[in-house]
């Protein structure tokens, strides 16, 4: 996996940490809370694919619309 990859996945989880702080809930454990991270930046990707966007841009929207 790339470097702006692992970045980008990263980032996602920092996203999510906040989000779970945010609403009050627990976070998961490592493991899921990347897995969940991986799955968010490859839908991401597809969706900078098909409409264009910045990732991140769109990994944020993601995270804050679905409440993780």
């Amino acid at each position: 996996m790339g470097f702006l990859k692992n970045q980008q996945i990263k980032a996602a989880m920092r996203l999510l940490a906040w989000q779970y702080e945010k609403s009050a809930r627990p976070l998961p454990e490592r493991t899921l809370l990347e897995q969940r991270a991986r799955q968010l930046v490859d839908d991401a990707h597809r969706i900078a694919r098909e409409r264009g966007g910045n990732v991140l841009s769109i990994l944020k929207e993601m995270v804050t619309d679905k409440g993780c």
